[in-house]
C-alpha cells in the first residue's frame, strides 16, 4: 500500500471514530439533558431528577469517558496503520 492511501485510510478511520463518539456526547448532552428531560425527570438520583443530573453533570461524565474510549480507539489504530511508537 503506498503511504498517500495508508495516511488516507488512517484519516478515514479516525474521522469515523471522531464522529461516532461525538454523536454518542450529542446524544446524550442534548437528548438526556433536554429532549427526554421531562421523562428521565421521573427517575430521581441522589434526590435530583435524572434530566436535571444528565444536563448539569451527565454530559460531562460521558464526555471524560469518550476521552478515555477515543484514546484507547486511537493506540489501537495506531499500532493497525504502524504509526505508534
Amino acid at each position: 500500500m503506498s503511504d498517500q492511501k495508508h495516511a488516507t485510510a488512517y484519516w478515514k478511520e479516525n474521522l469515523k471514530y471522531l464522529l461516532i463518539l461525538l454523536s454518542i456526547w450529542f446524544s446524550v448532552s442534548y437528548g438526556a439533558g433536554i429532549l427526554f428531560k421531562d421523562a428521565l425527570n421521573e427517575i430521581k438520583i441522589g434526590g435530583f431528577p435524572l434530566g436535571f443530573w444528565f444536563a448539569q453533570q451527565g454530559s460531562i461524565y460521558v464526555f471524560v469517558i469518550l476521552i478515555f474510549v477515543y484514546v484507547r480507539l486511537m493506540n489501537k489504530l495506531d499500532k493497525k496503520y504502524g504509526f505508534d511508537e
